[in-house]
């Protein structure tokens, strides 16, 4: 999806939702379904808990339900993680990189399972290799 103006809240949800949709099994696993919120910033709680200088400071989150959500036997639909992604920040960033705005969500999703999930960098790197090809270490993490 190319874009001319900046995208909306609904454009990234939709890239984000398809991403999710596509995320190889090996994240799967870990994730179950996740949930997509889609943020101009992080709010209050989150900028204080994480001692940011500024909300541009961050691009996404990953927010565990807790255990119960983990194993994918809670069926119930009321437990499920939650990936929160920052608008304007992610806005600055494919700005100042001009790198592909489905790419760089999508290198931030994986980024953001992958940190929340204790995989190494390489690990991290893998999975863009896998979902890109060899070009995906040619930009920085998002």
């Amino acid at each position: 999806m190319g874009f001319t103006v900046p995208p909306s809240i609904e454009d990234i949800e939709e890239i984000a939702a398809a991403i999710i949709d596509d995320l190889p099994e090996g994240l799967q696993k870990h994730t179950g379904k996740l949930k997509v919120v889609v943020e101009d910033f992080p709010d209050a709680f989150i900028e204080q808990e994480l001692e940011l200088e500024t909300p541009f400071d961050l691009l996404g989150c990953y927010q565990s339900s807790g255990p119960a959500a983990l194993s994918h036997l809670a069926t119930n639909g009321k437990r499920q993680d939650t990936i929160y992604l920052y608008r304007r920040p992610i806005l600055d960033t494919w700005a100042d990189t001009s790198e592909d705005i489905t790419r760089l969500v999508n290198r931030i999703i994986v980024h953001e399972i992958g940190t929340h999930f204790g995989f190494t960098q390489d690990d991290i790197e893998m999975y863009e290799e896998d979902m890109f090809g060899a070009t995906a270490l040619d930009k920085g993490a998002g």
